[in-house]
């Protein structure tokens, strides 16, 4: 088994992706504009669109497979999930101790995104209590301050009837987006959690391949050209760690390069990392 494929070992791992006259991750109160550090103007893109994005791929890639359904999945209610294992053990929800440990294993055996990233599960009338995931996501940021815009779009025709009937031929809208971004996220997959809720080293190989085409099947007009340049995993040689995984990160070290004032591509920067690492951990470049 190669290293970063191994649930008994941790894993930090950092990964940068990119976006091109689009928005990574619309803010809703801000009337859907590119999220953005205030202070700062750099860019944020959260942890729950990226997951979303790796849910997606590993439904598409595993679809009809036991044990990789996915538990937040769009139109499903979360509480009709906990119905379907209280539903497959014959669960009494009278016995609510007893019932809600069986159904909360089931749930981990069941959905890929509650034995990896975890649920609260505790709602409801047969609740299936509350996991801790073994592999958590950060915001990512942006190297650089991003430039939100708003675009003018016209469209020509109306949505009602009664505008067209008024003689109007066309109607106004917009799109958010920057020119360019380029973001690094970090992530940690915990051993001794991964050993509670029973995952393997498939699901590990599935988790990378889905963090590798997650934006080739996530296309959109508004984020048409998202990429992943680079997926670093760095592995110790126990559950534990052999080093603070900000000593491992910070080895990732993405910068424009010289005399460029306004990046608008992969090419306008550099990567550069550190590999002199710490004795027991390794590491393997998936992209970049």
């Amino acid at each position: 088994m190669s290293a970063h494929l191994d649930p008994a070992r941790k894993h930090d791992f950092a990964y940068l992706f990119d976006v091109r006259d689009g928005n990574p991750n619309g803010d809703p109160d801000a009337g859907g504009m590119p999220r953005t550090d205030p202070e700062t103007g750099q860019g944020l893109v959260t942890d729950v669109a990226i997951k979303r994005k790796i849910r997606n791929m590993v439904g598409l890639m595993q679809q009809g497979t036991a044990g990789y359904d996915i538990y937040v999945e769009s139109g499903v209610a979360l509480n009709a999930q906990h119905e379907r294992a209280y539903a497959a053990l014959n669960l009494d929800p009278k016995q609510r101790r007893k019932s809600e440990a069986e159904a909360q294993q089931w749930m981990c055996q069941t959905f890929f995104d509650v034995r990896m990233f975890g649920a609260v599960m505790s709602t409801g009338t047969k609740p299936c209590g509350r996991v801790q995931g073994p592999l958590q996501l950060t915001f990512s940021r942006s190297v650089d301050p991003v430039l939100p815009q708003e675009h003018g779009i016209t469209r020509i025709t109306q949505t009602r009837v009664d505008d067209i009937d008024k003689g109007e031929s066309t109607e106004m809208g917009n799109k958010h987006a920057i020119p360019y971004g380029l973001y690094l996220g970090y992530g940690h997959f915990s051993a001794p959690l991964a050993r509670q809720t029973g995952v393997q080293g498939q699901d590990l190989e599935i988790f990378w391949r889905a963090m590798m085409l997650m934006f080739d099947h996530d296309r959109a007009a508004s984020r048409g050209e998202m990429s992943l340049r680079g997926l670093y995993v760095f592995t110790h040689d126990d559950a534990f760690g052999r080093a603070p995984a900000y000593q491992l990160l910070e080895r990732i070290q993405p910068a424009t390069k010289d005399g460029v004032v306004a990046p608008r591509s992969f090419n306008d920067y550099t990567v550069s990392i550190e590999e002199d690492l710490p004795d027991g951990v390794a590491l393997t470049r998936l992209v970049g």
